[in-house]
C-alpha cells in the first residue's frame, strides 16, 4: 500500500469485515482498490466482503481479478469456487476447487471438490 492513509483505510475495512459488516468493509475498500488495482491484499478482502454480503457477481469478478494477479493464490481460487457454487454453477466451481486442492490439499478444499463433483452427478 502506498501510504499510511491507505494502510489505515485497509485496517479499518478489515475491522468492519471481522465485525461481520462486510457491506461497510466493501464500501471502504472500493476506492482503495481503484487507487491500487494491483494490490492483492486489498482486492482479496474486497472480494471476500462482496461474497459475505451476497454480492456474488462482484465477488466472482473480485476473486477472478485476484487469481489473474496471483495465479497461485489458493484461497482466492477456492473462494471463487465457493462463489460459483453458491450460484449453482457447479461445473465451473469444480475446476477452481481442484486447482485450489492441487495447490494446497487441505481438508476444506478436498471436501469442496467432492461436494461439487457430487452435485454434478445425476
Amino acid at each position: 500500500m502506498t501510504g499510511m492513509t491507505s494502510m489505515s483505510e485497509y485496517e479499518r475495512a478489515r475491522v468492519y469485515f471481522e465485525m461481520r459488516d462486510p457491506a461497510r468493509a466493501a464500501r471502504l475498500l472500493e476506492p482503495l482498490a481503484e487507487r491500487e488495482p494491483r494490490n492483492v491484499s486489498v482486492r482479496l478482502l474486497l472480494a471476500r466482503a462482496y461474497y459475505h454480503s451476497a454480492q456474488l457477481r462482484r465477488a466472482e469478478d473480485g476473486f477472478r481479478a485476484v487469481t489473474d494477479l496471483d495465479p497461485v493464490e489458493d484461497y482466492a481460487r477456492f473462494a471463487l469456487g465457493r462463489t460459483l457454487e453458491r450460484q449453482s454453477r457447479h461445473a465451473e466451481a469444480v475446476a477452481h476447487f481442484r486447482l485450489a486442492a492441487a495447490m494446497r490439499p487441505v481438508p476444506e478444499y478436498l471436501d469442496a471438490v467432492a461436494r461439487a463433483e457430487a452435485a454434478l452427478t445425476p
